[in-house]
Protein backbone atom coordinates (compact mmCIF):
# COMPACT_ATOMS: atom_id res chain seq x y z
CA UNK A 1 0.00 0.00 0.00
CA UNK A 2 1.24 3.50 -0.84
CA UNK A 3 1.57 5.87 2.14
CA UNK A 4 -1.04 8.35 0.89
CA UNK A 5 -3.63 5.89 -0.42
CA UNK A 6 -7.07 7.26 0.40
CA UNK A 7 -5.75 10.78 1.05
CA UNK A 8 -6.93 13.84 -0.85
CA UNK A 9 -4.77 16.82 -1.74
CA UNK A 10 -5.25 20.16 -3.43
CA UNK A 11 -2.20 21.70 -5.06
CA UNK A 12 -3.02 25.33 -5.78
CA UNK A 13 -0.77 26.46 -8.60
CA UNK A 14 0.02 23.06 -10.10
CA UNK A 15 0.46 24.13 -13.71
CA UNK A 16 4.25 23.91 -13.75
CA UNK A 17 7.41 24.10 -11.66
CA UNK A 18 7.34 23.15 -8.00
CA UNK A 19 3.54 22.89 -7.99
CA UNK A 20 3.57 20.33 -10.77
CA UNK A 21 6.40 18.38 -9.14
CA UNK A 22 4.60 18.31 -5.79
CA UNK A 23 1.32 17.20 -7.36
CA UNK A 24 3.08 14.36 -9.21
CA UNK A 25 4.91 13.10 -6.14
CA UNK A 26 1.77 13.21 -4.01
CA UNK A 27 0.35 11.01 -6.76
CA UNK A 28 3.39 8.76 -6.59
CA UNK A 29 2.56 8.27 -2.91
CA UNK A 30 -1.01 7.29 -3.84
CA UNK A 31 -3.02 10.47 -3.23
CA UNK A 32 -5.94 11.86 -5.17
CA UNK A 33 -4.71 15.30 -6.24
CA UNK A 34 -6.75 18.26 -7.44
CA UNK A 35 -4.42 20.26 -9.68
CA UNK A 36 -5.50 23.88 -9.94
CA UNK A 37 -4.37 26.81 -12.02
CA UNK A 38 -5.54 29.20 -14.68
CA UNK A 39 -4.05 27.68 -17.85
CA UNK A 40 -6.06 24.99 -19.59
CA UNK A 41 -5.72 23.42 -23.02
CA UNK A 42 -6.74 25.91 -25.67
CA UNK A 43 -6.85 28.81 -23.21
CA UNK A 44 -3.69 29.85 -21.44
CA UNK A 45 -3.90 32.34 -18.59
CA UNK A 46 -3.73 36.00 -19.50
CA UNK A 47 -0.12 37.14 -19.62
CA UNK A 48 1.26 33.59 -19.67
CA UNK A 49 3.76 32.63 -22.34
CA UNK A 50 4.31 29.06 -21.14
CA UNK A 51 2.67 25.99 -22.77
CA UNK A 52 2.00 23.94 -19.61
CA UNK A 53 -1.59 23.28 -18.49
CA UNK A 54 -3.32 21.83 -15.45
CA UNK A 55 -4.74 18.96 -17.53
CA UNK A 56 -1.20 17.85 -18.35
CA UNK A 57 -0.29 17.96 -14.67
CA UNK A 58 -3.35 15.89 -13.70
CA UNK A 59 -2.48 13.30 -16.33
CA UNK A 60 1.08 13.13 -14.99
CA UNK A 61 -0.24 12.61 -11.45
CA UNK A 62 -2.22 9.62 -12.68
CA UNK A 63 0.77 8.18 -14.56
CA UNK A 64 2.82 8.41 -11.35
CA UNK A 65 0.25 6.23 -9.58
CA UNK A 66 -2.25 8.61 -8.05
CA UNK A 67 -5.47 10.09 -9.32
CA UNK A 68 -5.08 13.48 -10.94
CA UNK A 69 -8.04 15.83 -11.28
CA UNK A 70 -7.70 19.20 -13.01
CA UNK A 71 -9.69 22.24 -11.89
CA UNK A 72 -9.39 25.65 -13.51
CA UNK A 73 -9.32 28.18 -10.67
CA UNK A 74 -8.19 31.77 -10.33
CA UNK A 75 -7.21 31.81 -6.66
CA UNK A 76 -7.68 35.57 -6.40
CA UNK A 77 -11.41 35.05 -7.04
CA UNK A 78 -13.17 34.05 -3.82
CA UNK A 79 -16.19 32.53 -5.54
CA UNK A 80 -14.00 30.25 -7.64
CA UNK A 81 -11.99 29.10 -4.64
CA UNK A 82 -15.11 28.48 -2.58
CA UNK A 83 -16.59 26.43 -5.43
CA UNK A 84 -13.38 24.38 -5.65
CA UNK A 85 -13.60 23.21 -2.06
CA UNK A 86 -17.33 22.62 -2.32
CA UNK A 87 -16.50 20.32 -5.23
CA UNK A 88 -13.79 18.54 -3.24
CA UNK A 89 -16.21 18.02 -0.35
CA UNK A 90 -18.94 16.71 -2.64
CA UNK A 91 -16.64 14.35 -4.55
CA UNK A 92 -14.27 13.23 -1.77
CA UNK A 93 -15.77 14.36 1.56
CA UNK A 94 -12.29 15.03 2.91
CA UNK A 95 -9.14 17.10 2.46
CA UNK A 96 -5.82 15.97 3.89
CA UNK A 97 -3.23 18.17 2.19
CA UNK A 98 -3.28 21.74 0.89
CA UNK A 99 -0.27 23.06 -1.00
CA UNK A 100 -0.26 26.81 -1.67
CA UNK A 101 2.04 27.41 -4.65
CA UNK A 102 0.11 30.13 -6.49
CA UNK A 103 2.55 32.65 -7.94
CA UNK A 104 1.77 34.46 -11.22
CA UNK A 105 4.47 37.08 -10.67
CA UNK A 106 7.07 36.31 -13.32
CA UNK A 107 6.08 39.21 -15.56
CA UNK A 108 5.67 41.53 -12.56
CA UNK A 109 8.99 41.20 -10.75
CA UNK A 110 11.38 44.06 -11.50
CA UNK A 111 14.78 42.90 -10.31
CA UNK A 112 17.40 45.63 -10.54
CA UNK A 113 15.00 48.44 -9.64
CA UNK A 114 15.02 50.14 -6.26
CA UNK A 115 11.81 50.40 -4.22
CA UNK A 116 11.33 54.02 -5.35
CA UNK A 117 11.66 52.94 -9.00
CA UNK A 118 9.38 49.90 -9.19
CA UNK A 119 5.84 49.92 -10.52
CA UNK A 120 3.44 50.12 -7.59
CA UNK A 121 0.65 48.75 -9.74
CA UNK A 122 2.68 45.64 -10.59
CA UNK A 123 3.61 45.26 -6.94
CA UNK A 124 -0.01 45.43 -5.83
CA UNK A 125 -0.97 42.74 -8.32
CA UNK A 126 1.92 40.52 -7.21
CA UNK A 127 0.87 40.78 -3.58
CA UNK A 128 -2.70 39.92 -4.53
CA UNK A 129 -1.70 36.95 -6.68
CA UNK A 130 1.01 35.48 -4.51
CA UNK A 131 -0.03 36.33 -0.93
CA UNK A 132 -3.70 37.21 -0.71
CA UNK A 133 -4.57 34.28 -3.00
CA UNK A 134 -2.91 31.97 -0.46
CA UNK A 135 -5.01 33.41 2.35
CA UNK A 136 -8.19 33.02 0.30
CA UNK A 137 -7.31 29.41 -0.49
CA UNK A 138 -6.48 28.48 3.09
CA UNK A 139 -9.63 30.28 4.29
CA UNK A 140 -11.88 27.99 2.26
CA UNK A 141 -9.77 24.84 2.68
CA UNK A 142 -9.44 24.90 6.46
CA UNK A 143 -13.08 24.03 7.34
CA UNK A 144 -12.93 20.86 5.23
CA UNK A 145 -9.58 19.88 6.74
CA UNK A 146 -11.03 20.41 10.22
CA UNK A 147 -14.00 18.20 9.30
CA UNK A 148 -11.54 15.58 8.03
CA UNK A 149 -9.90 15.57 11.45
CA UNK A 150 -6.37 16.60 10.56
CA UNK A 151 -3.98 17.33 7.74
CA UNK A 152 -1.13 19.42 6.43
CA UNK A 153 -0.91 22.89 4.89
CA UNK A 154 2.24 23.68 2.91
CA UNK A 155 3.28 27.16 1.81
CA UNK A 156 5.87 27.15 -0.97
CA UNK A 157 8.44 29.92 -0.68
CA UNK A 158 11.89 30.83 -2.01
CA UNK A 159 14.59 30.61 0.63
CA UNK A 160 14.53 29.73 4.33
CA UNK A 161 16.25 32.92 5.42
CA UNK A 162 15.50 36.50 6.41
CA UNK A 163 17.99 38.00 3.95
CA UNK A 164 16.86 40.32 1.18
CA UNK A 165 15.76 38.67 -2.08
CA UNK A 166 16.59 41.49 -4.47
CA UNK A 167 13.23 43.20 -5.10
CA UNK A 168 10.89 44.74 -2.56
CA UNK A 169 7.71 43.00 -3.67
CA UNK A 170 9.36 39.65 -4.40
CA UNK A 171 10.94 39.78 -0.96
CA UNK A 172 7.62 40.63 0.69
CA UNK A 173 5.86 37.77 -1.08
CA UNK A 174 8.39 35.09 -0.20
CA UNK A 175 8.81 36.13 3.42
CA UNK A 176 5.05 36.68 3.85
CA UNK A 177 4.15 33.11 2.92
CA UNK A 178 6.60 31.84 5.53
CA UNK A 179 4.79 33.98 8.05
CA UNK A 180 1.43 32.65 6.82
CA UNK A 181 2.56 29.11 7.56
CA UNK A 182 3.45 30.20 11.08
CA UNK A 183 0.15 32.03 11.59
CA UNK A 184 -1.92 29.07 10.37
CA UNK A 185 0.05 26.72 12.59
CA UNK A 186 -0.77 28.64 15.71
CA UNK A 187 -4.47 29.01 15.02
CA UNK A 188 -4.72 25.34 14.01
CA UNK A 189 -2.56 23.95 16.80
CA UNK A 190 -5.58 22.36 18.56
CA UNK A 191 -7.05 21.02 15.30
CA UNK A 192 -4.46 18.35 14.44
CA UNK A 193 -3.48 20.28 11.31
CA UNK A 194 0.19 21.06 10.75
CA UNK A 195 1.33 24.05 8.72
CA UNK A 196 4.80 24.52 7.27
CA UNK A 197 6.66 26.48 4.62
CA UNK A 198 9.03 24.70 2.24
CA UNK A 199 11.59 26.04 -0.21
CA UNK A 200 13.29 24.30 -3.10
CA UNK A 201 16.92 24.94 -3.94
CA UNK A 202 18.03 25.91 -7.45
CA UNK A 203 14.91 24.63 -9.20
CA UNK A 204 15.36 22.97 -12.57
CA UNK A 205 11.91 24.02 -13.74
CA UNK A 206 10.56 23.97 -17.26
CA UNK A 207 11.21 27.69 -17.58
CA UNK A 208 14.77 27.39 -16.28
CA UNK A 209 15.58 24.57 -18.69
CA UNK A 210 14.25 26.70 -21.55
CA UNK A 211 16.23 29.68 -20.29
CA UNK A 212 19.46 27.70 -20.62
CA UNK A 213 18.41 26.02 -23.86
CA UNK A 214 18.61 22.48 -22.47
CA UNK A 215 16.27 19.60 -21.64
CA UNK A 216 16.18 17.42 -18.54
CA UNK A 217 18.14 14.76 -20.43
CA UNK A 218 21.13 17.08 -21.00
CA UNK A 219 20.65 19.64 -18.22
CA UNK A 220 24.30 19.45 -17.14
CA UNK A 221 25.30 21.18 -20.39
CA UNK A 222 23.94 24.38 -18.81
CA UNK A 223 26.65 24.29 -16.15
CA UNK A 224 28.91 25.98 -18.70
CA UNK A 225 26.56 28.98 -18.56
CA UNK A 226 25.98 28.95 -14.79
CA UNK A 227 28.28 26.78 -12.64
CA UNK A 228 25.73 26.86 -9.80
CA UNK A 229 23.36 24.82 -11.97
CA UNK A 230 25.34 21.72 -11.01
CA UNK A 231 23.59 21.85 -7.62
CA UNK A 232 20.11 22.24 -9.15
CA UNK A 233 17.17 19.94 -8.50
CA UNK A 234 14.05 18.90 -10.37
CA UNK A 235 10.60 19.98 -9.15
CA UNK A 236 10.05 16.38 -8.07
CA UNK A 237 12.63 16.71 -5.31
CA UNK A 238 10.54 19.16 -3.30
CA UNK A 239 7.54 17.04 -4.35
CA UNK A 240 8.94 13.97 -2.63
CA UNK A 241 9.78 16.07 0.42
CA UNK A 242 6.20 17.33 0.70
CA UNK A 243 4.80 13.83 0.16
CA UNK A 244 7.07 12.49 2.91
CA UNK A 245 5.80 15.09 5.35
CA UNK A 246 2.20 14.39 4.38
CA UNK A 247 2.75 10.72 5.22
CA UNK A 248 4.66 11.42 8.45
CA UNK A 249 2.53 10.65 11.53
CA UNK A 250 4.73 13.01 13.56
CA UNK A 251 4.53 15.96 11.15
CA UNK A 252 2.88 18.07 13.87
CA UNK A 253 6.36 18.42 15.41
CA UNK A 254 7.32 20.47 12.36
CA UNK A 255 4.40 22.88 12.43
CA UNK A 256 5.07 26.59 12.21
CA UNK A 257 8.53 26.30 10.68
CA UNK A 258 10.20 26.62 7.29
CA UNK A 259 12.02 23.68 5.71
CA UNK A 260 14.17 23.01 2.67
CA UNK A 261 13.86 20.33 0.01
CA UNK A 262 17.45 19.28 0.62
CA UNK A 263 17.12 19.10 4.40
CA UNK A 264 13.92 17.05 4.20
CA UNK A 265 15.55 14.76 1.63
CA UNK A 266 18.30 13.90 4.08
CA UNK A 267 15.88 13.53 6.97
CA UNK A 268 13.55 11.19 5.11
CA UNK A 269 16.19 9.45 2.98
CA UNK A 270 14.89 10.75 -0.34
CA UNK A 271 16.51 11.22 -3.72
CA UNK A 272 15.53 13.27 -6.72
CA UNK A 273 14.04 11.33 -9.64
CA UNK A 274 17.48 11.25 -11.26
CA UNK A 275 18.90 9.48 -8.20
CA UNK A 276 20.85 12.50 -6.93
CA UNK A 277 20.53 14.13 -3.51
CA UNK A 278 21.58 17.76 -4.06
CA UNK A 279 22.14 19.81 -0.93
CA UNK A 280 22.07 23.49 -1.80
CA UNK A 281 23.23 24.76 1.59
CA UNK A 282 26.43 22.68 1.60
CA UNK A 283 27.12 23.63 -2.01
CA UNK A 284 26.69 27.32 -1.17
CA UNK A 285 29.11 27.10 1.75
CA UNK A 286 31.71 25.20 -0.26
CA UNK A 287 31.41 27.54 -3.24
CA UNK A 288 31.19 30.88 -1.45
CA UNK A 289 32.70 30.16 1.96
CA UNK A 290 29.63 31.18 3.97
CA UNK A 291 26.58 29.52 5.45
CA UNK A 292 23.13 30.72 4.51
CA UNK A 293 21.68 32.58 7.49
CA UNK A 294 18.45 30.71 8.14
CA UNK A 295 15.35 31.52 10.16
CA UNK A 296 15.99 31.19 13.88
CA UNK A 297 14.03 28.36 15.51
CA UNK A 298 14.16 30.25 18.81
CA UNK A 299 11.76 32.77 17.27
CA UNK A 300 9.15 30.04 16.82
CA UNK A 301 9.93 28.45 20.17
CA UNK A 302 9.33 31.78 21.88
CA UNK A 303 5.79 32.09 20.61
CA UNK A 304 4.93 28.42 20.96
CA UNK A 305 6.38 28.51 24.44
CA UNK A 306 3.43 30.56 25.65
CA UNK A 307 4.30 34.18 24.94
CA UNK A 308 1.23 34.79 22.83
CA UNK A 309 -1.06 33.57 25.63
CA UNK A 310 0.64 36.01 27.97
CA UNK A 311 -0.04 38.88 25.56
CA UNK A 312 -3.51 37.68 24.51
CA UNK A 313 -4.96 35.66 27.41
CA UNK A 314 -8.26 35.02 25.58
CA UNK A 315 -6.54 33.53 22.53
CA UNK A 316 -8.47 30.37 21.45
Amino acid sequence: MKPLDGKVAVVAGATRGAGRGIACMLGEAGATVYCTGRSIRGKLASGENRPETIEETAEMVTRYGGKGISAQVDHTEQDQVSALFERVKEEQNRLDVLVNDVWGGDELTEFGKMFWQVSLDKGRVMMERAVFSHIITAHFAAPLMIETGGGLIVEITDGNFFGYRGNIFYDLVKTSVIRLAFAYSYELRKRNIASVAVTPGFLRSEAMLDHFGVREENWQDAVNKDPNFIASETPYYIGRAVAAMAADPDVSKKTGRVFTSWGLAREYGLTDIDGRQPYWEDYFEEKYGARIKTCDDDFYSYWFGGAIEAVFPDWP
